[in-house]
């Protein structure tokens, strides 16, 4: 595990970890945005960034994320050997100034002065040492007060990203030497990038800040007094829950939803930029994904069940082994292929995909949203078949894992176990079925699903009744302290 060079403070790093992703749908989605997803290879970019920032000279991590996602961020949190300080559960989307003031709050209390590494969960940083190294190298600047933020160099006119105007070029070696940073730039138009690149003092903006938390907090009292105290009141009342601290939800959606960008940086004076010369990415749309894919000679990616015939400059990508994608003759394409969805675009138009989403938005569309498995703490499910009055799912519940005691006013269900051994409960009775055996729940009855073995157990469940959907659901006993309604 890289850690920054040198003796100095102790880093606090800060995962923000909400968003929607749109721009990578239909793989990424409101339900399961992409971090969570497996773009690059088989680790998902908040394993990588949670392992990125951990290990020596890197305090436990503080992970601000929204409710929905927070089982699956700690199940991948256990997966990369990960253990956090804390996860702050925001009550509702307020973008980045409310949840970054939300963990700095909550840092100053529990370890005063701390310097606190503010990082989307998203990004794509192959050299954690030499990244480390740029860290290190900002610690004594931010220690002294400044709010640092990293500037990545540019290798083409990128009109999709903020950027970053230094006093000065970064030297030849892009040397992490902090220096003062004279301007936020917006996204530009085509003319202004080429001018930017051209002229070399100019960096992309990664969104990566270090700073001391009181710094933070004391721009905030002079910038954002009114956010600063809805913030501080969501803290001051948030409610431990499994180990999570949710944030008061009055207080929280009294602070105004804006970027730490336009709430704080933008306004700030005491504003410094580390270059960072190494390779990065927010991976912010599917041409990212091609370009991050190392395409062959012709500029083909092509990932799963996905076939190019004469192709050129084009991504095929199927996420289901059974669903075979074949382009044949394509040009600047983008295809990629889910179970539930497709989409078929122009290499030039991949920044317009969120379009695409809100039309099925506005159509009610529930591919617009909702991902086809359905992630819960015990495990996950897929509907594989849905019918008028009945509906066929496969059910994956993790080793040690239990779903609550629960009943349904309007469905009966079969299961049927395929994979490891189930101990079912139905009313008083109590019994572990496995492979190839099955069990009935009728309409109303009390019951419950555990595996209590070591493998996943896996079930086809058959729902039958007039209502199928997930909100019919009495909870009589619940590990995760799920309310009346909540799904799973």
């Amino acid at each position: 595990m890289s850690e920054p060079s040198g003796p100095g403070p102790l880093i606090h790093p800060v995962l923000l970890c909400g968003g929607s992703g749109t721009r990578l749908w239909p793989l990424s989605r409101k339900s399961y945005p992409k971090q969570f997803a497996q773009l690059l290879g088989a680790e998902t970019l908040f394993r990588a960034s949670a392992r990125r920032l951990s290990g020596p000279g890197f305090a436990r991590p503080v992970v601000v994320t929204g409710s929905d996602f927070r089982f699956i961020v700690t199940e991948q949190l256990a997966e990369a050997g990960v253990d956090p300080a804390m996860i702050l559960i925001e009550p509702a989307a307020r973008n980045t100034g409310p949840a970054i003031l939300a963990a700095a709050l909550a840092l100053e209390a529990k370890a005063p002065g701390a310097l606190m590494l503010v990082a989307p969960s998203d990004h794509v940083i192959p050299d954690a040492a030499r990244f480390s190294g740029a860290v290190s190298a900002a610690a004594q600047t931010a220690g002294a007060g400044q709010i640092v933020t990293f500037g990545i160099r540019p290798d083409r006119a990128e009109t999709g990203f903020g950027w970053l105007e230094l006093s000065a070029a970064p030297d030849a070696d892009f040397a992490p030497m902090p220096q003062p940073l004279l301007h936020f730039v917006e996204k530009p138009n085509a003319a202004r990038a080429e001018a930017m690149l051209a002229s070399g003092r100019y960096l992309w903006n990664a969104g990566i800040f270090l700073f001391k938390a009181s710094t933070l907090i004391k721009a905030a009292e002079t910038l954002q007094p009114a956010m600063l105290s809805a913030v501080r009141s969501a803290l001051s009342g948030a409610q431990a829950d499994l180990g999570f601290l949710r944030l008061d939800a009055a207080s929280w959606d009294r602070a105004e939803a804006l970027s730490i960008d336009y709430a704080i940086m933008e306004k700030a004076s005491n504003l410094a930029v580390v270059p960072y010369g190494g390779t990065w990415s927010d991976l912010g749309g599917w041409e990212a994904i091609w370009r991050e894919s190392a395409p062959d000679a012709r500029g083909v990616v092509a990932t799963g069940a996905a076939t190019a015939i004469d192709c050129d400059d084009t991504l095929l990508r199927s996420e289901s082994p059974n669903l075979q994608l074949v382009g044949l003759g394509l040009q600047s394409i983008i295809a990629v292929a889910m179970p539930d969805a497709v989409l078929i675009a122009h290499k030039d138009r991949a920044q317009d995909v969120k379009l695409a989403v809100a039309v099925l938005k506005a159509k009610n569309v529930p591919q617009a949203e909702t991902f086809p498995r359905d992630h819960r703490p015990w495990g996950w499910f897929e509907s594989l078949v849905l019918g008028p009055r009945f509906q066929v799912k496969r059910i994956v519940v993790h080793p040690g894992a239990a779903l609550s005691l629960q009943s349904h006013h309007h469905r009966a269900e079969h299961w049927i176990v395929v994979q490891g051994t189930a101990r079912v409960t139905v009313g008083e009775t109590v019994q572990l079925i496995s492979e190839n055996q099955s069990v009935y729940i009728p309409l109303g009855a009390r019951h419950r699903l555990e595996n209590p073995g070591k493998v996943e157990l896996t079930l086809i469940e058959v729902q039958t009744g007039a209502y199928l959907g997930e909100d019919d659901i009495t909870r009589y006993d619940d590990v995760y302290a799920r309310g009346q309604g909540a799904k799973g």
